[in-house]
This record gives structure tokens, sequence and C-alpha cells, in this order.
């Protein structure tokens, strides 16, 4: 009745009510005049106006969070934000569909690193396995792209595996070792800066000519973190890092595009990753933003705290120009 009553104000004014009312009684839609008109006068009910107030809400939510969210996680956003007063999800649901907001649309595949011929690189050390034990245990890192009208825009990501957090990001209109360098070199100087120690640390890659660099593996060597690499032309051995790239996309590239160059890019994915890493309800998290997951476990494994944050003297290699 309501989407009826709403059909017929959206067009009295050009055709009339009684000749509207006319067509939708010969389409198998009888509504009579009369009630049309009681229908327009009788007083919202609590629940048209429980709606209203929840339909505000989930506006909110769904633009705040780069209007990627499906009904769960709005649900699960509306419920952290009052407690005290829980909504229901199908009731979330049911008020997306009615205002046609929905989720972001599934991502494709993207495979962007250079492959380094055969030769002596590191092992896999993860076999598949995307868990960690705690933060700084294990790293993934990967290369995406991004199109734009003054040429390809690359991406670098370094992934915590504990958390899901982006440790270390870089943009650069090259593919060169570079990228990926300073992705790492920002990855280390955050988690240092914060008192951390990477001396139980793996980091995984994919066999791409950019992360098996002499530069790169030196860089690792130094920072005493482990290499490990997945195989040759097998994009599940780095399913976690290459799951990343896929939320990037999904989440910003795609619907805000297209892009006009590196430094929009490059400003656009600053307020993303800060946006993902400090707000983003992540499901690997149990539906808790990546940052917020972090400091939890810091704060219930307390000898683990004590014993590895202490400060680190200053890393020489930290400042090399590249």
């Amino acid at each position: 009745m309501n989407r009826v009553v709403g059909f017929i104000d959206e067009h009295r004014d050009e055709h009339g009510v009684e000749p509207i009312c006319t067509i939708l009684a010969e389409a198998e839609v009888p509504i009579a005049v009369s009630t049309y008109y009681a229908a327009r006068t009788r007083p919202a009910s609590a629940r048209a106006l429980r709606d209203a107030v929840l339909d505000a809400r989930i506006r909110q939510v769904h633009a705040d969070n780069y209007a990627v969210y499906g009904y769960r996680k709005v649900w699960k956003v509306l419920n952290r934000q009052d407690p005290a007063d829980p909504v229901a999800r199908c009731t979330v649901a049911r008020r997306m569909r009615a205002l046609g907001l929905h989720g972001a649309l599934p991502a494709r595949s993207i495979r962007t690193t250079r492959p380094r011929p055969a030769d002596v690189r590191p092992g896999d050390l993860l076999g598949r396995d995307f868990t960690a034990a705690a933060p700084n245990r294990r790293w993934v890192a990967d290369i995406t792209y991004v199109a734009t009208w003054a040429g390809f825009a690359y991406v670098a990501f370094v992934t915590d595996l504990y958390s899901r957090r982006i440790v270390g990001w870089r943009v650069s209109s090259t593919l060169r070792t570079d990228l990926a360098l300073d992705a790492l070199e920002q990855a280390i100087w955050q988690r240092r800066r914060d008192g951390h120690q990477l001396d139980q640390l793996v980091h995984h890659s994919d066999h791409g000519s950019q992360y098996l660099s002499i530069t790169y593996t030196e860089r690792l060597q130094a920072a005493g973190i482990e290499a490990s690499v997945g195989t040759v032309g097998d994009s599940y051995d780095n399913a976690a890092a290459e799951a990343v790239n896929r939320l990037y996309k999904k989440e910003l590239i795609w619907p805000r595009g297209p892009w006009t160059g590196l430094d929009a890019v490059e400003y656009a994915t600053l307020e993303w990753v800060d946006w993902y890493n400090n707000r983003r309800l992540h499901s690997w998290c149990h539906d808790r933003p990546p940052a917020e997951h972090e400091a939890l476990y810091y704060a219930t494994n307390t000898q683990y705290y004590a014993t590895n944050t202490q400060p680190t003297s200053p890393d020489p290699a930290a400042n090399t120009l590249h």
C-alpha cells in the first residue's frame, strides 16, 4: 500500500489522482480514491517512525564506510554504536533493501609482480597457512595497480597476518624494487617506532623480481626478518596478500574511479588505509578493526607485551636512501 500511495504522490500533479487509480485498477492493482486520501492523512505508524530514524542511521553508517558495507556489517556497526538499544539483523537487511543500499560488488583477481627467472630463492615457510599467533610474526606483501588518465599507478602493501593490519604501503609510477622496498621500510619503521621487535618475523611474498632482488633480500636480513616465497605461478601461495589487493580495488578504486593520476591515487589510498586499519570491521578480527584487534591482544597478553615492546636501538639501515 505504501508503494502504491507513493507512486500516486509522484505522478498526481501530472495525471491527477482519479485517472491514476483507474489505470492501476486496470493493471490489477486496485485502490480507491478515498483509500488514497485516507492513507495520506493517516498518522504514521510507530513502526514507520522507527524505520525513519533507523534509515537515517543506516545511511550514515553506509556513507561513512565507503558505501561498501552489506547489511551484516552495517548491523554490527549500529550495535557497536548503541549496545543498549540493539537492532535486529533482519531489520537492517529489510531497511537496506528498501533504501536500495548494498555492499561492494565482488572483486576480480589481479596479478602485477613480474616473475624472476628460476634461481636460488627462499622456500615457502607458510605453506598456505595464513594465520599468526601474535602480531609481527608473519607479514605478507604484494603489489597491485590502478589505471589512471596519466598512466598506471602501482601500489605495494605489507600486511600483518595476525590482524590483517596494513603496516606498510607505497604508491609509485613504476614497478621498480624501490616501490616494494619503501613499503617494507615504512612497515619496519612503524613497528619499531611503536616499540615492537621483529626478530620472530617471517616476510612472505610471491616470486616477483621486486621481492627477490638483492636490495630487498639484504634489507630483510639486516632487519632480522626471515624471507619466505611462494611457488611460481600459484596465487594461492600468497592468497592473504592478494585478498588485501582485492578489497582495495573493490572498496576504493573501482567505485571511485576514474582516477586522474598518481597524486589522486596516493591521497585516496592514504585515507583508505587509515579507515581500513582503524575503523573498518574485519571478519578475521571478529568484526573489530585491525588496530583494535591488536590492542586487545596486547591488553590480554601482558607478559608478551612486557617482553616484546621494549624500545630498540635505531636501525642504521632504515635510513638508507633508495
